[in-house]
């Protein structure tokens, strides 16, 4: 049997990236897919290519994720999955970061787990179930240089896991986080072959990894396999961090 049949997922962020990986193994699993997302071209692909159906929402807008949140249950008749993938990136040193580019990261990456969690839980915890997973990153974990708002909001999102876990899982919900390394997004890829050699040298397995290899760890942490993992922050990383 297919690992996620019949579950109901939501993808935020699921338009690009690792999302659109997590959307198409989540599909091929069984599960029947809610793309979240800002860009309406590539979420509407995405969901036309998963058989799923697109739902435009900036997940900074409390308003628009609990729209959405109705919206989805109304299509799909319940919510048993949410991976918070949604992010975005605006580096800067300490000294030349801007008050805009620290809030525009904060409200999404970090509000916007928050907000997607507060609005999907009750509907889990009414159902006695739900797999509920965080995009953190290893630079959550160890820091990076010139990222202080994304580092912040990935190790907030750490913190935010383990106390859901706590709260939720006498409910039937598990709540965990992934920490990828260098994957292999769109993003990654259009960077120059001289930085992405160098990931390759700073990761024991020599090379950056594949959306699909970070899409596979939601796909654990989301089925029923983890049935008993909670609290838990999954490093995909290839090992950078040893």
């Amino acid at each position: 049997m297919k690992r996620l049949n019949e579950k109901v997922a939501v993808i935020t962020g699921g338009a690009a990236g690792i999302g659109k990986a997590v959307a198409e193994v989540f599909a091929a699993e069984g599960a029947h897919i809610a793309i979240w997302d800002w860009n309406e071209e590539l979420g509407q692909a995405t969901a036309q290519a998963v058989g799923g159906k697109f739902y435009k929402v900036n997940t900074a807008d409390l308003g628009m994720v609990e729209a959405a949140t109705q919206q989805t249950i109304a299509d799909f008749g319940r919510i048993d999955i949410l991976i918070n993938n949604a992010g975005i990136l605006r580096d800067a040193t300490l000294m030349k970061i801007t008050a805009e580019q620290w809030q525009q990261v904060i409200d999404v990456n970090l509000t916007g787990v928050f907000n997607c969690t507060k609005a999907v839980a009750p509907h889990m915890t009414a159902k006695g179930y739900g797999r509920i997973v965080n995009a953190s990153s290893v630079v959550g974990l160890y820091g990076n240089f010139g990222q202080t708002n994304y580092v912040a909001t990935k190790a907030g999102v750490i913190g935010m896991t383990k106390v859901w876990a706590r709260e939720l899982g006498r409910k039937g919900i598990t709540v965990n986080a992934v920490a990828p390394g260098f994957i292999g997004t769109e993003m990654i890829q259009a960077m120059p072959e001289k930085v992405i050699q160098m990931m390759n040298d700073k990761t024991p397995l020599g090379r950056i990894g594949t959306p699909e290899e970070v899409a596979k760890a939601y796909l654990f942490l989301a089925s029923d396999d983890a049935s008993y993992v909670n609290g838990a922050v999954l490093s995909v990383d290839g090992g950078v961090t040893i």
